[in-house]
């Protein structure tokens, strides 16, 4: 998306205004309706959307990341979409600087930017910053994994171990690319991995932000749902996306953006490792894995403004939270 595309998107700009705009932010778990929410704000209020969704940065990752279908994208943008190919890894930080520049653009604009995903991580890092950590250093990583191809995955992890015990409470046994990086930063700074933010993130500044989730009320209903949207994925072609990047990206199976979720399975399933049904099974129960992380995170994250997405008026409850919250486009409130 270009700077003049995200400053146009639909909507009706605002007077100019000396009060600050607000950045709404807009999560929820996996399958709870977010994005539809999102994109039906945007129709009644001057919003630019932010994807924060770790899978969709990336080209070619449309179906088993749930992104948006480019006539809905050209209807309705989304910064932060297709913006890297698989090969090339995406940060947090990365996501914090991009983020950051858009939402000024947008406020320039006299625009509200409006974030929505399910990254949580991404939103956590965006809001209360990062921990000040060394830059990657490329000679460093490809040395790691050279140690790694030699003594095994299970070999690097009990490294991390014995480095940083703390982070590797943190880090799964399998997750190769956090236990790269936490050697590295151990190797580089001499030091474990720090946890707590060293910068300031969006709260630690004078913009005022919104932070709105989504949850479901019967847990029977969000099963349900996230079995309805694999099996949806499934036969929208989710196994042919994968085995074309699997053609064009040979060995991108131990890549970041594979990590999002039911890639893995996929992969496997076209690796025959698993038959088509344990395929099924293990995506759905994937999703609902990271559903329960979300609501975990959620739950131990202050500030959010809960909203049940089975609930009666959702749409309207919304519009009347953020025009009561006192931000303003025109000197008292958000007008819708």
């Amino acid at each position: 998306m270009t700077d003049q595309q995200f400053c146009n998107s639909p909507g009706t700009s605002a007077p100019g205004t000396t009060s600050k705009l607000p950045v709404i932010c807009l999560t929820g778990a996996t399958a709870s309706g977010k994005t539809d929410l999102a994109m039906k704000l945007a129709t009644y209020l001057p919003i630019d959307l932010i994807s924060v969704d770790s899978g969709q940065v990336y080209r070619g990752m449309d179906i088993g990341t749930a992104k948006p279908e480019a006539a809905v994208l050209k209807r309705t943008p989304h910064g932060l979409i297709d913006i890297r190919d698989i090969d090339t890894p995406y940060s947090a930080a990365d996501f914090c600087r991009d983020a950051e520049s858009l939402i000024q653009k947008s406020i320039k604009c006299q625009r509200i930017p409006l974030l929505v995903g399910g990254t949580l991580f991404y939103f956590s890092a965006l809001l209360n910053g990062l921990p000040d950590l060394p830059p990657a250093d490329a000679s460093l990583r490809t040395a790691l994994e050279e140690e790694a191809e030699r003594t095994g995955w299970a070999a690097m992890y009990d490294k991390l171990l014995k480095l940083d015990p703390s982070a590797s409470k943190r880090i799964s046994p399998g997750d190769r690319q956090r236990i790269l990086r936490a050697l590295e930063i151990n190797l580089l700074s001499g030091e474990p991995v720090k946890r707590k933010p060293t910068g300031t993130g969006l709260l630690g500044s004078d913009t005022p932000v919104l932070k709105l989730c989504l949850f479901l009320s019967d847990r029977a209903v969000l099963h349900r749902k996230i079995a309805e949207r694999v099996d949806h994925m499934l036969e929208l072609g989710f196994v042919n996306e994968v085995a074309r990047l699997r053609e064009q990206f040979p060995g991108a199976r131990n890549l970041p953006a594979m990590r999002s979720i039911g890639y893995q399975q996929v992969w496997s399933y076209l690796e025959q490792e698993i038959d088509h049904a344990a395929l099924v099974e293990d995506v759905r129960t994937a999703t609902r894995r990271l559903a329960k992380r979300q609501l975990t995170w959620m739950r131990n994250e202050p500030g959010w403004t809960w909203f049940d997405a089975l609930g009666p008026g959702l749409f309207e409850g919304v519009r009347k939270y953020l025009a009561g919250t006192g931000s303003s486009l025109t000197g008292d409130r958000v007008e819708i």
